[in-house]
C-alpha cells in the first residue's frame, strides 16, 4: 500500500465518517449530557467496532452477508431493533444533563454502558460490513501481505472515526453549556428521531443482489 493510496483512503473514509450516523449522533448526545471526557468510552466502543468491522471484512464476513439472505436479515433486524429502541428512549427523554464542574462527579450511566451502546450500534449494522467489503479491497495491494494492509486501514479508519466523534462530542458539550438544561430534551428528541429514521432505513434495506 503506497502513501498515495492511504491518503486517498483517508479522504474517502473521512467523508463517510463525517456524515452523521448512529455513533456520531450518540457522541453528540453523550457530549451534551456528560461532557467530552465522560463521552470517551462511547467513542472507544465505536473504535473497537471499527476494528471488528475491518477484521470481519478481511476474514470474509462481508462476502458471507452478501451471499446469505438469512444471516444478512438476522444482523439487519438486530441492528434495526436496537436503533429503534435507542431512538424511542431519546424521544422519551425529560432532558437535563450531568456536566461536572470539577470533573469528579459520577454519571448515572457508567462508562461500560456508554461503551457497549456505541459498540453495539456499529457492530450490528450490516450496511457497514457490506460497504467496507466493497470499498476496502480497492485499497489493498493483492500481491502484498494482506494482514498489515488491513491493520493499517483499521488504524486510520478508527483514528478518523475517533476524531470526528470527539468533535461532535465537543460541539454537544459546548452547545449545552450555552443553553438551558431543558435544551437537552430537544437535542435528545431530534437525535432520537434521526435514529428511528436510520432504524427504518435499515429495516427496509436490501442487499444489492436481492
Amino acid at each position: 500500500m503506497t502513501a498515495t493510496t492511504l491518503l486517498l483512503f483517508s479522504l474517502v473514509a473521512l467523508a463517510v465518517i463525517a456524515t452523521p450516523g448512529p455513533t456520531v449522533l450518540l457522541a453528540l448526545v453523550n457530549g451534551s449530557h456528560y461532557g467530552v471526557r465522560r463521552s470517551v468510552p462511547g467513542m472507544l466502543g465505536a473504535v473497537v467496532s471499527d476494528f471488528v468491522l475491518v477484521g470481519a471484512v478481511a476474514l470474509g464476513l462481508g462476502a458471507l452477508l452478501a451471499a446469505s439472505e438469512f444471516w444478512f436479515s438476522v444482523l439487519k433486524w438486530v441492528g434495526a431493533i436496537y436503533l429503534a429502541w435507542l431512538g424511542l428512549r431519546m424521544l422519551r427523554s425529560r432532558g437535563g444533563f450531568e456536566l461536572p464542574a470539577d470533573g469528579t462527579a459520577k454519571t448515572q450511566h457508567g462508562g461500560r454502558a456508554i461503551f457497549m451502546k456505541s459498540f453495539l450500534v456499529a457492530a450490528t449494522n450490516p450496511k457497514g460490513y457490506l460497504f467496507c467489503s466493497a470499498l476496502l479491497p480497492q485499497f489493498i495491494d493483492p500481491v502484498a501481505a494482506q494482514t498489515p494492509q488491513y491493520l493499517t486501514i483499521a488504524i486510520v479508519f478508527a483514528s478518523l472515526d475517533f476524531s470526528v466523534m470527539l468533535a461532535y462530542s465537543f460541539v454537544g458539550a459546548r452547545a449545552i453549556r450555552l443553553l438551558k438544561a431543558s435544551a437537552t430534551r430537544w437535542l435528545d428528541r431530534a437525535c432520537g428521531g434521526a435514529l428511528l429514521a436510520l432504524a427504518g432505513s435499515l429495516a427496509f434495506y436490501r442487499r444489492a443482489n436481492s
